[in-house]
């Protein structure tokens, strides 16, 4: 589970699929900003943009359940990228928020993709950040995990190599995800819940079974149909983890969208550029996202 006070106060939802714990910061007269991350992760990935945000935005962010959360899902719950969106719009539902910019990165992207195809009516504005998309799902660094992540344990297996930092760093763990090392507290929060609850392998292993690029080859036409304003905040990474070229391709498909480029940064650029993350954001939202959303979630 996230651990960033940087995140706000921690509240628990429950809808259909379980319970969602979230964090909830700061206000102001614009649309309230949902995130949404990818796997192996947790609120934490936009501790540095919340913290930034939040002096002028209602910043909702919560623990999706994709390996990094502690609360298991109930049992039948659909971990496919479709499944995953109606789970969004649930907690979008169940939390009175509405007209909502939803901004996302790594699995939580192409998430975030079906949401805006399939569930766009409470969707004011989308943000993309570097993503899964096209025939990337999973990127050829860590398409193992679609060896190792399919049973508990395997899962339980790789969570324990991944207490350590020298682990962590390698190319098939989150070594090319960032120009720098991800704080050594936040890989602890990023991977400890693999190791302590039995729940999260559960679900992870569910996730993992579905992570196939089927999915977001059968989206990506899909989103002709979002005609609401969108903003892909892509890293010019070397690596080509999630390639830049995959943000044009997306840009050119949504009827109104533009790319932004941040430089010296890996694919999480919230964790490498968290400023000209929250600055792209808000640049975003004053000029492009009028609307506004009123949460009425339960305190």
């Amino acid at each position: 589970m996230a651990i960033s006070d940087s995140l706000g106060d921690l509240r628990t939802l429950e809808i259909e699929d379980g319970c969602i714990e979230y964090r909830i910061r700061g206000g102001g007269p614009g649309p309230a900003v949902v995130f949404l991350h990818g796997i192996i992760a947790n609120a934490d990935v936009w501790r540095g943009v919340v913290s930034d945000l939040a002096s002028d935005h209602r910043c909702v962010a919560p623990d999706w359940p994709l390996g990094g959360h502690r609360l298991g899902m109930r049992p039948g719950t659909d971990f496919s990228l479709p499944g995953i969106a109606r789970m969004v719009e649930r907690f979008l539902v169940a939390a009175g928020l509405d007209q909502v910019v939803l901004v996302a990165n790594d699995t939580g992207g192409a998430v975030a993709q079906y949401v805006a195809a399939a569930h766009p009516q409470r969707i004011a504005g989308l943000v993309l950040t570097p993503c899964d998309a096209f025939d990337n799902f999973p990127p050829p660094p860590i398409r193992h995990l679609r060896l190792f992540g399919r049973t508990t344990w395997g899962l339980w297996l790789l969570a324990q190599t991944l207490r350590w930092r020298f682990v962590q760093r390698l190319p098939i763990a989150f070594g090319l995800l960032t120009e720098r090392p991800i704080p050594a507290a936040i890989m602890r929060s990023y991977t400890g819940p693999l190791r302590d609850y039995a729940s999260t392998r559960r679900d992870f292993a569910a996730l993992v079974r579905q992570i196939h690029p089927r999915y977001t080859i059968d989206v990506a036409p899909r989103l002709a149909s979002y005609r609401r304003p969108v903003l892909l905040v892509w890293a010019r990474e070397r690596r080509r983890f999630f390639p830049l070229d995959h943000a044009h391709r997306l840009a050119a498909i949504f009827p109104d969208a533009r790319v932004e480029i941040i430089e010296d940064s890996g694919p999480f650029v919230t964790e490498d550029q968290p400023a000209a993350v929250a600055a792209a954001i808000r640049r975003f939202v004053a000029g492009q996202v009028p609307h506004r959303a009123e949460i009425t979630a339960p305190s």
